[in-house]
């Protein structure tokens, strides 16, 4: 699935944002990251606005738009909150996602694989995305799956960073066979608690994180 050109900034700009080249309160001028990047100014609003969903930036009236990089405690309760909603969206899927939805996530999952074997986190991220993404929508509660997408624009560039550090990818890959495996034999406890530890990010896999950021920042 190829990008879009402000995706494809937009992705640009996280990695700035994470190594460092911007900190936290720097103004993104539209115009100086327009001649940075060789286009025009409407792609860096388009990836100025996903920047901001996401809550990696701020917009302020007649100010622009400023890096905003959460604490480790507004970090931790975004994925707490991310866990739990994912779990909730996991239990209603479990008895209510279709036959066709199921083939699906087998699709994304083999192309997840196939990305692990080629050692690419976006192409990686990208199947994960849409695999979560049609356990939302086979919760069969549009709301519930309106707020889980929401959430999981904000963290994105948060579970995009995850995936570099070493053998996630492949755990991601097993905690993804056994959602699938629960939410085929319409076991909904077995979905929830799937899905929630999946997402989480509590104790070791917190403290990974936090490292992998203050690398990135090095």
């Amino acid at each position: 699935m190829e990008l879009k050109h402000a995706d494809r900034i937009a992705d640009a700009l996280e990695e700035l944002v994470f190594t460092g080249q911007f900190n936290d309160g720097d103004r993104l001028d539209e115009i100086r990251l327009a001649k940075q990047f060789g286009v025009s100014r409407t792609p860096i609003r388009e990836a100025l606005q996903r920047l901001v969903a996401s809550g990696i930036a701020e917009q302020l009236p007649r100010r622009g738009v400023f890096v905003r990089q959460p604490g480790p405690v507004e970090l931790m309760e975004m994925f707490e909150t991310m866990a739990e909603i994912e779990g909730v969206c996991g239990r209603l899927a479990a008895l209510r996602i279709s036959e066709e939805a199921l083939a699906e996530l087998d699709c994304a999952n083999a192309l997840c694989r196939a990305a692990i074997a080629e050692n690419d986190t976006d192409a990686y991220y990208r199947e994960n995305e849409r695999f979560h993404h049609m356990i939302y929508a086979q919760s069969g509660n549009s709301y519930l799956a309106g707020q889980a997408l929401r959430l999981h624009r904000r963290l994105k560039p948060f579970r995009r960073l995850q995936l570099r550090l070493r053998g996630r990818m492949a755990q991601s890959m097993r905690e993804h066979e056994e959602i699938v495996a629960a939410l085929k034999s319409a076991d909904e406890m077995r979905a929830a608690t799937a899905l929630r530890d999946h997402v989480g990010i509590q104790g070791d896999k917190f403290r990974h994180l936090m490292v992998e950021l203050r690398t990135a920042a090095q």
